[in-house]
């Protein structure tokens, strides 16, 4: 097994994520041809740097991005930073032809996403987006029923993304509730679940929104006797339109009390439905319209697929296709797609491409809130051509 070496720029959450799947992935893919090391880790502050290399038995702690981007030790750049940082150490990374592997969103806003877009062309190594809820099973199988033919024509769907923890006016504000650091569920959540109905349905034509910000003030994080303004959404709703001619109703929010982290979507066609979600993630529901249903309802219902862990290869068998599905086993199987990629030297899946394409629809998002009125939607193909 070759083993990459890996630069992780950001050790706060998603970091300690990113680095899980280094660490465990060679038990859940033994037979998977490369696997990545972390050698050096990059924070912003030398103490949290030397305290996350000593965390991960790294060689290396550094405060600049480029240690990393430009070393030419370094095969992986792993972006795992705020996401006001994400350009500087992308084209950096780009630049130097390193193996990206960035969270999500790509960038801040669309100016940023068109200097990506600008470098793809003389970028020629692999790249993806941490866009992992893609690699939930049931999801894998839903889009393959749905490219199958199983739901025939999409009439509508529904999908949500739901998080109670700005619902507390107490909740201190910390950077992803800052529009400056690229805060606000239309970043941190709804780019993934725009990214999944687009992975499942195809193009967005056109998209109607309202935004919410529940409390305008909330404690400073650094001292909570000071109230600050809020700046970036709690909540967004959206009414979108597909280019197949679907109607469909995206949320993403913070303040849904209750939730924890659920995801979940509902797709409606004229021979069948499927509907998930990540709160019982061991399984897919399907309804098969086509079934017979007489006499007395005959086969027609709803099915419970027990898509469990069953990981196509090369995924091993650990720990077992019965055992209920983890958060975080689905960002170890994003990671190895990723790292399959880089050692088949293809563009990983999704990549920074289509990282472009679901800022571009944030940003309608964002000018459908402002306008009050329905905006229109370029197909992928036009964004990536800058069209």
């Amino acid at each position: 097994m070759k083993t990459l070496r890996v630069g992780i720029i950001g050790l706060g959450f998603i970091g300690k994520v990113h680095a899980y799947g280094y660490l465990t992935l060679p038990l859940f893919y033994e037979k998977l041809g490369v696997r990545g090391r972390i050698t050096h880790v990059c924070t912003s502050r030398a103490e949290t740097a030397e305290a996350g290399r000593a965390q991960l038995d790294a060689e290396v702690a550094v405060t600049d991005y480029r240690a990393i981007t430009e070393n030419p030790d370094i095969d992986i750049v792993n972006i795992c930073t705020p996401n006001h940082l994400h350009k500087d150490a992308l084209l950096s990374a780009m630049s130097h032809q390193k193996h990206i592997y960035c969270d999500k969103p790509l960038v801040v806003d669309m100016n940023e996403a068109r200097e990506v877009l600008a470098a793809l062309p003389s970028y020629r190594s692999t790249a993806q987006m941490t866009l992992q809820c893609r690699y939930f099973p049931p999801v894998m199988r839903a889009k393959q029923l749905i490219d199958e033919g199983f739901v025939g024509k999409v009439l509508e769907f529904r999908a949500v993304y739901l998080h109670a923890g700005s619902a507390n006016p107490h909740a201190p504000l910390r950077w992803k509730l800052s529009a400056e650091a690229g805060g606000g569920v239309i970043n941190d959540l709804a780019s993934h679940v725009l990214d999944l109905m687009h992975h499942l349905l195809g193009d967005y034509a056109d998209i109607t929104a309202c935004t919410h910000i529940a409390y305008p003030e909330r404690p400073n994080a650094a001292d909570p006797t000071r109230m600050v303004k809020v700046d970036a959404e709690d909540c967004v709703m959206m009414l979108v339109r597909m280019a197949d001619g679907s109607l469909g109703h995206i949320e993403a929010t913070k303040i849904a009390t209750g939730a924890e982290d659920e995801i979940r979507f509902e797709i409606h066609g004229d021979k069948g439905a499927l509907r998930f979600n990540s709160m019982e993630p061991h399984f897919l529901e399907a309804f098969d319209a086509t079934a017979a249903a007489a006499p007395i309802g005959g086969m027609q219902g709803w099915t419970r697929i027990a898509t469990g862990q069953r990981y196509p290869a090369p995924a091993s068998a650990f720990p077992g296709p019965k055992f209920s599905l983890g958060w975080i086993r689905v960002h170890a199987a994003c990671l190895a797609n990723f790292l399959q990629a880089v050692e088949r030297g293809e563009r990983g899946s999704p990549g920074l491409d289509q990282g472009v394409y679901i800022q571009y629809v944030m940003e309608q998002v964002r000018q459908a809130n402002q306008s009050g009125c329905r905006v229109e939607c370029r197909s992928r193909h036009e964004v990536l051509a800058g069209q």
